[in-house]
Formats: structure tokens, C-alpha cells, sequence
């Protein structure tokens, strides 16, 4: 159950830090208002903020965290800003998604390893 709790908050976690750098690209790429430089920040706070609630050891926090982020950015893609995805995106998606359940499906007291 643990292992859910945290794959979700990887998924926030993602969320946060795409929503960060999204704000940002919006003002460079379509002309929008220098103010969303101010929710972006506050993203990217909650998103290094999240990543200290995660109890593993900080190189295995981020190849999990890498993996959930990938997956995230393409449901971004696809949802947000109403891009189909391929074949080899689901592909890819299934096989970092394999990634990401290796690497946190080893036995619970290592993953909590710090």
C-alpha cells in the first residue's frame, strides 16, 4: 500500500514541476503575461518540497521520480495540451512504467534505505 502512496505523490510531485516550467514556456512561446512567473515559482517550491517527503535515498527517489515524470509529461501531452500520442509513446510509457515498478518493487525496508 506504501508503494501506492508514493507513486502518487511522484505523479504530484510531477505535476508540480511540469506546471513550473509550463508557466515559464507560456510566456516565451505564446506572449502571455510575466505574472505567471509568480505561480510558476511557487510550483517548482511545492514540487522540492515534495521531493523531501519521499523516505528513500535521494539517487533512488529520483530514478523512481524520473520514470513517474516521463509518464506525467505524457499524460500533459495528451490531456493539457491535446496532443494524441503514438504507438512508440505507449510503448515507451509501458516500459518506463516497468522501470518504475523495478526499481520501487524491491522489498519495502530497502526502498525506506536512506
Amino acid at each position: 500500500m506504501q508503494y501506492v502512496y508514493y507513486f502518487f505523490l511522484f505523479v504530484i510531485t510531477a505535476i508540480a514541476e511540469i506546471v513550473g516550467c509550463y508557466l515559464p514556456w507560456l510566456i516565451a512561446k505564446q506572449g502571455k503575461s510575466f505574472l505567471l512567473l509568480i505561480p510558476a515559482a511557487c510550483s517548482l517550491f511545492v514540487f522540492c518540497a515534495l521531493l523531501t517527503l519521499h523516505p528513500a535515498a535521494a539517487g533512488r527517489t529520483y530514478a523512481a521520480y524520473g520514470g513517474v515524470y516521463i509518464l506525467v509529461a505524457l499524460a500533459w501531452l495528451r490531456w493539457v495540451e491535446g496532443i494524441s500520442l503514438g504507438r512508440d509513446d505507449y510503448l515507451g510509457a509501458l516500459i518506463i512504467f516497468l522501470g518504475v515498478v523495478v526499481i520501487m518493487g524491491q522489498p519495502l525496508s530497502k526502498w525506506l534505505l536512506k
